[in-house]
């Protein structure tokens, strides 16, 4: 899309005086701009460049707003997330540090058992009270996208409900929500050993009707020894595959089963976690082109060991891209920038590749890519102004939000 396919009958919106950090992949880093300017119309960016190449007829805003020399970059995504669900597991958190096993916490009615128990329990409007502040959280650090997974219902009207909140979220909020089905995440009590049952019974039928519904917009699972095999996940792939739905997967995670290389083969939007990941399974996600997501969230609640192969990522040349992965047990976090702290702290990111991570390539990790994620004519206005003298404060900073304004689809929303 270009400038001359936006109507021209609207008024314009004039963002000036700023330092832009595009993201646009034609331009080398982060794209920087000194001395830029954003023209808005109808929601799409008409312009975003050097004030001195700003067309005259953009000079003639109907609104201009003096951005006083602070940094713009494309508003955060975050490309991963359980954000609906309900309780909390503080009790088996608490539990944990004071020194019980996982054993003991399950036979106390923690764990996954007792999100679904919870999930289940509460209404959609009881989910949608207890999942606002959590979004509201992230949408105060300037995200514009959030991606919401179901997975703790482990039935098929469960499942279907968690989806139903996501997009309930979306009219709540300014903010785009996109939903995936992930009721291959683990088998139910009444399943256990039974996994194939499972998706036959519940995660392929509860497929077909949230498509049918227009609930899904992706698919996932979790391929991992304490849930899903690769044969069990194939099963599920195929079944997104002819319902023409993109796939994901969370993949090794806890041990290598060849998760990503699978994914990768069925041309997956994103491999997630990834801790175990290989060479060869990092060459498979970059030659995909399916983008590596990591969650140091997790790997921090889980006090895991083991780095995700980063090296290797780069090396292959894959996009890596960062997210809170917010669930009740293991990665209970809402601050994206928090999670580019600890994605360039226990990772080893730069501060380029952490911004990347939670722009450009995490709007890719969603096939949102030609939509947003950069600062690009045509692409929604979705952008961030931030009070800081250089973009490495977003990555260096901890407990700090230095947002001015948030801009969604070309209006200032917080």
């Amino acid at each position: 899309m270009d400038a001359n396919s936006i109507s021209k009958n609207s008024p314009i919106s004039l963002w000036r005086n700023a330092r832009i950090a595009t993201l646009d992949p034609s331009q080398s880093g982060l794209g920087i701009i000194e001395n830029g300017a954003i023209a808005v119309r109808d929601g799409r960016i008409l312009f975003a460049g050097p004030e001195s190449e700003l067309p005259e007829q953009f000079n003639n805003a109907a609104e201009t707003v003096d951005c006083e020399s602070r940094w713009i970059t494309p508003s955060l995504i975050d490309c991963h997330t359980h954000l609906v669900f309900g309780g909390n597991r503080a009790m088996e958190f608490e539990m944990r540090l004071n020194g019980a096993s996982y054993e003991e916490i399950a036979k106390a009615g923690g764990g996954i058992v007792s999100s679904v128990r919870d999930t289940r329990t509460l209404s959609e409007d009881e989910l949608i009270a207890q999942a606002l502040p959590r979004l509201d959280t992230l949408l105060a650090e300037g995200i514009s996208t959030i991606e919401i997974k179901s997975g703790y219902g482990l039935d098929i009207e469960t499942e279907l409900k968690m989806l139903r909140v996501a997009r309930k979220l979306e009219t709540l909020r300014p903010v785009r929500i996109l939903t995936t089905y992930l009721a291959a995440h683990t088998a139910p009590t009444d399943y256990k050993g039974r996994n194939a049952d499972y998706i036959a019974d519940v995660v392929l039928p509860g497929m077909e009707r949230g498509h049918t519904e227009g609930l899904i917009d992706a698919v996932d699972g979790f391929c991992e020894g304490i849930a899903f095999s690769p044969e069990d996940i194939r099963t599920v792939f195929d079944k997104a595959k002819a319902l023409e739905l993109p796939v994901k997967l969370h993949a090794e995670q806890l041990s290598n089963l060849g998760g990503a290389a699978l994914a990768a083969s069925y041309g997956a939007l994103s491999a997630d976690h990834l801790e175990h990941l290989d060479e060869a399974g990092a060459k498979a996600l970059a030659k995909a082109g399916t983008v590596a997501v990591l969650l140091p969230g997790a790997f921090y609640a889980l006090r895991e060991k083991q780095l995700p192969p980063v090296q290797a990522l780069r090396d292959a040349g894959a996009d890596i891209a960062l997210a809170t992965d917010c669930n009740p047990g293991t990665s209970p976090l809402t601050s994206l920038l928090l999670t580019m702290n600890m994605g360039a702290t226990l990772f080893r990111l730069t501060v380029e590749e952490c911004l990347t991570a939670t722009t450009r390539n995490a709007a890719k990790a969603l096939g949102l890519l030609t939509e947003t994620g950069t600062l690009e004519v045509g692409k929604s206005a979705d952008f961030t102004i931030w009070n800081i003298e250089r973009p490495a404060e977003l990555i260096y900073r901890i407990g700090f939000n230095p947002l001015h304004a948030r801009i969604f689809k070309g209006r200032t929303t917080l």
